[in-house]
């Protein structure tokens, strides 16, 4: 029999409501309370301490806390909280970004790999202050996506997914940029690598050495997308830990869209020099809007159906990771030609290929699910049966 407060919200992300109330009970002529009309079963004493005795079970324990800490996501949107967040974010981006400016030396500035780590910490920033100051939920962690971990079967196994799936997809983009005449590959003379190896000082190698190089490479790729998740959590707990959950009542397209469109804008001080697409005007962050609002579906995705946000942190840094450290199998030529850039996971390839997997997880149902925290399907399933 379905308990009121065991009803999970519309997409089932967590209960909504104060615990329902127990059985009615009206006292008898001894004094000992009696069941009213819609009570049930009469619990004696002896039963009482037996059942208090019992151990409370890891899946009750999380419906407990989802009950106290009811609700977790907002009923409607804050608009208030979102604006400060927004505007937040982004001027700090500027803020941090100005001596790239000021200096008049853009990109080559020496400083900008650090100018440029500290600007992806401001979402973080603006999502402390907000959830301190302006709109404070009952539970920080579980409104960010930090906790509960468990189950941590589905959170590791959506990092898992992400961890292969980002990668998988940059590489497929470039094979794909390659058909499509957009960049060159050199998958089996690795003359880019070649080139790179040259021109750090290490000489010529030869093809062998090279391809044990690659290999070698490859198979660090996952340390190297960990080490990026560690700046890209200062990202991902604004965009997908703070913001998404809180345009969730908009509708699930809007906020992912909505959402996606705000995390390219707040890129336009890097855009706007030339990063990414080479281009210094309009259309450059337009192509970076339209490109994380492509991504931040997907991201977005992983962070709904897992109720946390590690799997939107290890997806954004394989992105990172994954998008120059595959460049390693593009030929001198194209590593030389900034218009490559169109022939990776950034370009047209890589809106198709995005564009391709949210079809898919589209069809098969999966925008329609949505985790509760801390609990497997199953266990939801067994409470509201």
């Amino acid at each position: 029999m379905q308990r009121p407060d065991d009803t999970p919200t519309e997409g089932g992300w967590a209960p909504i409501g104060q615990p329902a109330p127990g059985p009615i009970l009206t006292p008898v002529a001894d004094g000992s309370p009696a069941p009213g009309p819609a009570a049930g079963p009469v619990i004696g004493a002896a039963g009482r301490a037996v059942l208090a005795q019992q151990p409370e079970s890891a899946a009750d324990r999380q419906r407990r806390r989802n009950r106290e800490l009811a609700p977790i996501l907002p009923t409607r949107v804050p608009w208030v909280a979102v604006t400060v967040f927004t505007v937040l974010a982004v001027g700090l981006a500027w803020l941090v970004a100005a001596p790239l400016w000021l200096s008049g030396e853009g990109l080559a500035n020496p400083w900008f790999q650090l100018i440029a780590l500290g600007m992806m910490y401001t979402p973080t920033i603006a999502a402390l202050v907000v959830v301190l100051f302006v709109a404070r939920p009952r539970s920080i962690p579980r409104l960010l996506g930090l906790a509960p971990l468990r189950p941590l079967g589905r959170t590791l196994g959506l990092c898992a997914a992400a961890l292969v799936g980002f990668p998988v997809l940059a590489f497929c983009s470039m094979l794909l940029g390659q058909a499509m005449g957009l960049i060159e590959l050199d998958l089996v003379g690795l003359s880019g690598l070649a080139a790179i190896m040259t021109a750090s000082g290490a000489g010529e190698l030869g093809r062998d050495e090279l391809t044990t190089l690659a290999l070698v490479q490859l198979l660090a790729l996952p340390l190297g997308v960990l080490v990026a998740s560690l700046s890209a959590f200062g990202e991902e707990l604004g965009w997908r830990g703070w913001l998404l959950p809180n345009l969730l009542p908009l509708g699930t397209w809007p906020a992912l869209l909505l959402s996606g469109a705000i995390w390219g804008v707040w890129h336009a001080p890097l855009i706007l020099l030339g990063y990414n697409y080479q281009r210094t005007d309009v259309l450059g962050l337009l192509l970076m809007v339209g490109w994380c609002m492509l991504l931040g579906v997907l991201i977005g995705w992983l962070r709904l159906r897992s109720a946390s946000v590690w799997p939107a942190v290890i997806a954004h840094g394989a992105v990172n990771a994954a998008v120059g450290a595959l460049l390693l199998f593009a030929s001198p030529t194209s590593m030389q030609d900034t218009g490559s850039v169109f022939g990776t996971l950034l370009g047209w390839p890589g809106w198709i290929l995005l564009a391709a997997t949210t079809l898919i997880l589209v069809v098969i149902g999966q925008f329609g699910k949505r985790a509760v925290p801390g609990l497997r399907g199953s266990e939801v399933a067994s409470a509201v049966s």
